[in-house]
């Protein structure tokens, strides 16, 4: 009788052991996808509307722009600069650490690269002193990100660069004259880039000190597609809530 104890007590703790390698090998691989492929967002503000709306959740691919120490959970301060680097095409929407702090994550639009001379007079994008076309298409109400209300919308074209089409994506402007509507032109240094929300009245962006240049280093990821969308109609545990609230037809979309 005191063998089989023994073989018993022997078999269960080589199914914990089993078990603990699993949940490890588990955390390990869901830790190499996060830092080298793909890592999941969820969008909290609306600053990038229409876009963006507050309740998706993307996948930004880590590769895009090469590796930094951003890349890894934590940012651990392991090396410096990018391995594998590449630069951002202007219109690209990318994750990126805020540079005051190196932690928290913002999702902008990438309008200026190294070099480039942004600003914005009367509401219009200007980019190395050119004005960037827009179209007016309409109005839009813009809903659950604070109160309702109706802004204007607009196709903004950003100029081409070499061997890429122009980049074309919807901008939403509650007037030409707010705070942000005019600054001063923008030299973007090298090693950094410049970026804004699509909803342009309403994003603390590059054109704000608080935000500003972004160094190339602190650039995460390139968000590719929305694979989740809910209105904030239904809590967590409102299940029965749950087919309404979800966006459907933004499931699987792309983001541009």
């Amino acid at each position: 009788m005191p063998p089989k104890t023994s073989s018993m007590a022997k078999q269960k703790s080589g199914g914990w052991l089993e078990s603990i390698k699993t949940i490890v090998y588990a955390g390990l691989i869901a830790i190499g996808i996060r830092t080298v492929a793909f890592e999941p967002f969820n969008i909290p503000s609306g600053s990038m509307i229409p876009s963006l709306l507050v309740g998706d959740y993307l996948f930004v691919s880590k590769y895009s722009y090469g590796y930094s120490r951003h890349s890894m959970p934590f940012s651990p301060n392991l090396f410096s600069g990018r391995i594998f680097g590449s630069l951002p095409q202007r219109g690209d929407v990318a994750v990126f650490k805020l540079p005051r702090d190196n932690s928290t994550d913002y999702i902008k639009r990438i309008i200026g690269l190294p070099g480039d001379r942004v600003q914005v007079r009367s509401g219009v994008l200007h980019l190395n002193g050119q004005p960037v076309r827009r179209e007016f298409l309409g109005n839009f109400t813009v809903e659950g990100d604070g109160p309702r209300m109706v802004v204007r919308q607009f196709r903004e074209i950003l100029p081409p660069q070499p061997g890429v089409t122009p980049h074309i994506h919807n901008i939403l402007e509650m007037s030409d004259d707010q705070p942000f509507d005019n600054t001063i032109e923008f030299v973007v240094p090298q090693g950094h880039v410049f970026a804004m929300g699509d909803n342009r009245d309403n994003s603390l962006d590059s054109r704000s000190s608080a935000v500003g240049f972004i160094p190339v280093e602190n650039l995460v990821g390139r968000a590719e597609f929305i694979f989740f969308s809910v209105d904030g109609s239904a809590r967590w545990w409102e299940f029965w809530g749950w087919p309404t609230a979800i966006r459907w037809s933004r499931l699987f979309s792309g983001v541009r």
